[in-house]
């Protein structure tokens, strides 16, 4: 569909809106009347339309709108539509002129500022935003929207301090829980103050996302690298073992550093133990690699292959596949390796193209773990990616 349809179905709605605004009239006008306040560019205002030539519509209509009582939901409904094709300063425009007319009602000055701190966000002008945002917040009226707003404003700013109290009056004003997202900022604050090497701070901010979130998965995981970091192997495993319980989605993450743990302690074997539990209650692929790679170390690769290939028998994967695979390569021949080594190829172009993290709200592809999705902006939906 070319731009110019695209900006000619935006424009229904705004005709639709005049259109009712004229009928309104009508109501209590005769026709002589009518014919009289009807504008003629009105007129050219739908023929711009109907001859799709939109943005000639447009300035029509801006010119021959009159702003009272009547006609504030018309300029609202184009200073969206404005704000939609990306031609923000026209919406500021709009907005503002609205905002400025002293007839104006208190409930439609409160929507022209909600939309023009729309148009200052998208605009980058985060502090005319914020102004208006609090004004909204502090008049009573729009609050909670006003509130996710400002909250927006401030994680794009990683001012958490902010955000922390924001959401706290978000959660009261909508009495639904904000404990997640709270926690969140919390562990932000966490790794900048880690960065910063003050990890007196760092820890303190952790211990308050814990508290407020016991199902912070993030928490635990940087707990247990920090503990780590320290030399303290036993706290660091015990931070990372409760992540299976808080979200096993994330388990695959401390895996690695687990294994770290275990063997600076030598204590592979208890690690082993540890991993086939988790196995079997979540049939986790990478805690199977992981054992797989342990087992081949331990009892060698013939007895790696039979266990991978009893765990693929009931949890099929291309990644367990894969690694089967490399393993079976070593003990095979001939044209059988041969075969193999074929489809190795195959397996390893699948895995290739795989996108290593996706997030379950909006399905944003990434090849790194974010706490906060790019895409939606939504908190902890990003998840790792197990299939192809």
């Amino acid at each position: 569909m070319s731009s110019e349809w695209t900006a000619l179905i935006w424009l229904l709605p705004l005709c639709a809106i005049i259109s009712w605004w004229l009928g309104r009239r009508s109501v209590r006008q005769n026709s002589n009347d009518l014919q009289t306040r009807i504008h003629p560019d009105y007129f050219r205002g739908l023929n711009f339309v109907l001859n799709e030539q939109p943005d000639k519509a447009i300035e029509v209509f801006v010119k021959m709108l009159e702003v009272d009582s009547e006609t504030v939901e018309t300029h609202l409904a184009l200073g969206n539509l404005f704000r939609r094709r990306g031609e923000v300063d026209r919406a500021i425009r709009i907005h503002q002129n609205l905002i400025a007319r002293p007839n104006l009602s208190r409930d439609d000055r409160a929507i022209a500022m909600l939309e023009l701190g729309i148009d200052y966000m998208r605009s980058g002008l985060f502090d005319r935003a914020e102004s208006l945002f609090d004004e909204l917040v502090q008049g009573g009226t729009h609050t909670s929207q006003a509130y996710r707003e400002l909250l927006s404003i401030y994680q794009q700013e990683k001012d958490w301090d902010n955000a922390i109290i924001t959401a706290r009056r978000l959660e009261y004003a909508e009495s639904m829980s904000q404990h997640a997202v709270i926690a969140q900022f919390y562990c932000e604050k966490a790794e900048e103050m880690r960065a910063r090497g003050d990890m007196t701070q760092a820890r303190d901010n952790l211990r308050k996302a814990m508290n407020i979130d016991v199902n912070c998965a993030r928490a635990s995981m940087l707990d247990g690298s920090m503990q780590q970091q320290d030399g303290k192997l036993k706290q660091a495993i015990r931070a990372y073992k409760r992540v299976e319980k808080q979200d096993p989605g994330y388990f695959s993450e401390i895996i690695p550093a687990m294994q770290r743990c275990y063997r600076s302690m030598d204590k592979l074997e208890e690690f082993m133990e540890y991993l086939q539990g988790v196995v079997n209650r979540h049939g986790d692929i990478t805690a199977i690699l992981t054992l797989a790679e342990l087992i081949a170390e331990h009892d060698g690769e013939a007895a790696a292959v039979r266990f991978l290939a009893t765990e693929l028998k009931k949890r099929p994967t291309v990644k367990g596949v894969d690694q089967l695979i490399q393993y079976t390569l070593s003990l095979a021949q001939g044209t059988t390796r041969e075969s193999l080594i074929s489809i190795k190829e195959l397996t390893a172009k699948l895995l290739k193209n795989r996108s290593a993290y996706k997030c379950l709200q909006c399905g944003f592809d990434a090849k790194v773990l974010h706490w906060q999705c790019p895409s939606c902006k939504n908190w902890n939906t990003i998840k790792p990616v197990y299939g192809v």
